[in-house]
């Protein structure tokens, strides 16, 4: 009977293991792959924007919308964001994200 009991313990164990190496390796991915499309927009808005009167002047209203997650949106971000959104309209990002882009030309 110790042998059976040593024999569930181990198999429990072992399935316990697994699932949590399973969890961390989609926590991982899922975490590098929200990170990539940040960077991807970045680098788009970063490339296409770096000298844009619009963009630039949009730099404290996206400081605001950040530091405030979202709740205070100011009217040349607004601009910034529907102006880049004319120019790329590709680009699936948030306002958050292009906020965000903004914020590192």
């Amino acid at each position: 009977m110790t042998a059976l009991r040593l024999l569930t313990a181990a198999a429990v164990l072992a399935f316990a293991t697994g699932a949590s190496a399973t969890s961390f390796v989609y926590t991982t991915d899922t975490t590098v792959g929200a990170f990539k499309g940040t960077s991807d927009i970045t680098s788009d808005i970063s490339s296409s924007f770096s000298d844009d009167k619009i963009v630039r002047a949009a730099r404290d209203d996206a400081a605001s919308f950040v530091a405030s997650a979202g709740e205070v949106r100011g009217a040349q971000l607004e601009a910034a964001l529907r102006h880049i959104r004319g120019q790329l309209p590709q680009l699936a990002a948030s306002d958050m994200q292009l906020a965000q882009a903004i914020l590192t030309l």
